[in-house]
């Protein structure tokens, strides 16, 4: 309820605002979302967005009443109404783009006809848990310990450190996997904590899990393959 109190507080703070005012301070907070997203916490981000969401309402509010509420002033606002809903869905769905759902894995462009041919191994559909991404500075990990991001680096308790990364980052649903994004060359890490040590993966992306094993894919148009397939390519 508190939070829907300030909500409104924040509609009619905008509608009350000149709109040449409210305008420029809408627009500053979508670029601070879209610019700073990895360096921004899971809650403050949240903050933003509700900012643009209930802020667009009272500029639209702050136009009509400015323009005197006439005709021609409906008229802006149904205009400007148009084109700021655009502009927060394309930035709604440019902050949610890590969070999109991943396509069913195939092992080639004709899997439909695999699939339905009536010969050879009975095919297999994998559906892949899409991988949650976090954006923060500290955060409790599935196995208990306390994990903190600094200097370019993850910190976990027992000492282990996983550096030269970016601040997003995520555990698999078992926790038995630790994941984080490298900037240049753009790619992933992955660390089997149970087994291994960090495995740096450039040009790769985590798109799922599926029976405890990450799967990859390479470029938006890639087919998503099991990590083990991707070391043996790599080995040969």
């Amino acid at each position: 309820m508190r939070n829907l109190w300030l909500s409104f507080g924040w509609l009619v703070l905008v509608a009350l605002l000149p709109w040449w005012l409210g305008l420029p301070l809408l627009l500053t907070l979508a670029g601070v979302a879209l610019l700073l997203q990895t360096r921004l916490d899971v809650a403050n981000l949240q903050w933003i967005r509700a900012a643009l969401r209930w802020g667009l309402p009272g500029l639209l509010a702050s136009i009509v009443y400015t323009l005197g509420g006439d005709v021609l002033a409906w008229v802006v606002a149904m205009v400007a109404a148009l084109a700021g809903f655009t502009l927060l869905a394309g930035v709604e769905a440019w902050l949610d783009r890590d969070q999109r759902r991943v396509p069913e894995p195939v092992e080639s462009a004709e899997w439909p006809e695999l699939a339905q041919a009536h010969v050879g191994p009975a095919a297999t559909l994998i559906e892949l848990q899409p991988p949650l991404w976090m954006s923060t500075t500290e955060w409790v990990d599935p196995r208990g310990q306390r994990v903190s991001f600094r200097d370019d680096s993850f910190h976990f308790a027992d000492g282990t450190v996983v550096d030269n990364v970016e601040a997003m980052a995520g555990f698999s649903p078992d926790g038995n996997w630790f994941f984080a994004r490298i900037g240049q060359p753009r790619g992933i890490v992955l660390w089997d904590r149970d087994n291994e040590r960090p495995r740096r993966l450039s040009g790769w992306d985590l798109c799922g899990w599926y029976h405890g094993e990450p799967w990859l894919i390479r470029g938006d148009d890639g087919v998503p393959q099991a990590l083990s397939a991707v070391i043996r390519r790599r080995r040969d």
